[in-house]
């Protein structure tokens, strides 16, 4: 019997194009589950992960699922604070925030080094094959592509636009618990919060967030506003440890199918490419856990078995997700811009269980109703339309 030949160095049993959040966790999914398998994970940064600090509630994630993620949390807090000019609430929901070399460092910790491919941008996708930049190329029996949202043209989308900061004070701010929104401030650019994460008695994240019509960002104009927030709470910024910025599209509408076949390649992809977001905020790890322990849990990874299991995925999140896309279109088309911060403001006057499981995109038919009841934050001329396109 003929031994079998040495697999070449280009050629893995997966290649994931994209070293993100979604990539890095496929990655960290396989190096547990399946360590018989070679991979390649290909990112265009001398780093994986970007500059970024990921969040979620404690009902997104499965307990099952927590493994995967609990090695890569930075904080972690019991409750959460909301403020809207009607009133403000504290909800019991635990909240969890990643920093992106936290994902950087396990997966230089968890993989080999030949796995590892920064600094080479993924050009073209196809079957079996990744071409980069330079036009190298890495074959694999499987490719993943997860570069990003790609041509969103097919979609009806506003935009969730923020920049953030790591504030240093001088002084203790005093915060026990995240504000995950604080509506009180101006509302500038269709529906605007700050968003704070107390990281440290004297160290907290501060952004200034939009849920906005278009994807433009002034960052020099976001990072002022923040100084005159932490100036209003009375706080001294002694320095400003890092900084991020980001454009997410929150889609409310569109053609599924057209937005499919607009984005060519394989039909294995994950997170925002293939529109696997939570509805509302856009946020891509909840489903990016869902998405990497299903694809660590395949018996068999090949091109075909991959593509189709995405694919699928990928449909049945559309089409559980049209409830949530009816209220972001009543957000984004039923609302005055000054005034869309009353959509939020009426749905967290709800019960705090239907709340995690409106974050988690598990919503009961009794929980979309008692959504849709009170006084409506839009007007009713706006409503009825839209609630007779999404019926």
């Amino acid at each position: 019997m003929m031994p079998t030949p040495p697999r070449s160095s280009n050629q893995f049993d997966l290649a994931i194009a994209g070293g993100g959040l979604v990539g890095g966790l496929v990655a960290l999914a396989l190096a547990k589950l399946r360590p018989d398998l070679d991979i390649a994970l290909i990112e265009t940064e001398d780093h994986f992960g970007g500059n970024h600090i990921w969040s979620f509630f404690e009902s997104d994630v499965e307990p099952e699922h927590r493994w995967l993620v609990d090695p890569l949390i930075s904080r972690h807090w019991d409750s959460y604070d909301v403020h809207f000019p009607k009133y403000s609430r504290s909800l019991s929901n635990g909240y969890f925030s990643i920093e992106s070399q936290n994902l950087d460092k396990e997966l230089r910790q968890r993989l080999p080094s030949q796995a590892l491919k920064t600094g080479q941008k993924a050009k073209g996708v196809t079957n079996g094959l990744v071409t980069l930049a330079d036009g190298a190329e890495i074959a694999a029996q499987a490719v993943l592509d997860v570069r990003g949202s790609g041509d969103v043209s097919a979609l009806d989308i506003g935009w969730q636009k923020f920049c953030g900061q790591m504030l240093k004070l001088t002084e203790p701010h005093g915060l026990e618990r995240p504000v995950i929104m604080d509506a009180t401030v101006e509302q500038i650019d269709g529906y605007r919060f700050i968003y704070c994460l107390p990281f440290s008695d004297t160290e907290i994240f501060v952004e200034d967030t939009y849920y906005a019509d278009t994807a433009d960002l002034d960052s020099a104009t976001s990072h002022d506003r923040i100084a005159d927030y932490a100036a209003e709470q009375g706080w001294k910024i002694e320095a400003v440890l890092s900084e991020e910025k980001g454009q997410l599209p929150v889609i409310y509408g569109g053609d599924f199918e057209a937005f499919w076949h607009a984005n060519t390649g394989v039909d294995a992809r994950a997170g925002a490419r293939a529109a696997l977001i939570q509805p509302i905020t856009s946020y891509s790890l909840p489903m990016a856990v869902k998405t990497a322990i299903m694809i660590a849990e395949m018996p068999d990874i090949s091109q075909q078995k991959l593509d189709k299991m995405l694919r699928t995925l990928a449909r049945k999140h559309w089409k559980n997700g049209k409830f949530y896309r009816m209220l972001c279109a009543f957000l984004f088309l039923g609302a005055d811009p000054e005034n869309r911060y009353k959509t939020l403001e009426h749905t967290y006057t709800k019960d705090e269980k239907l709340l995690a499981r409106f974050y988690a995109g598990k919503s009961t038919r009794m929980d979309q109703a008692s959504l849709l009841t009170g006084k409506p934050p839009i007007p009713i001329s706006r409503a009825i339309p839209l609630l007779l396109k999404y019926r």
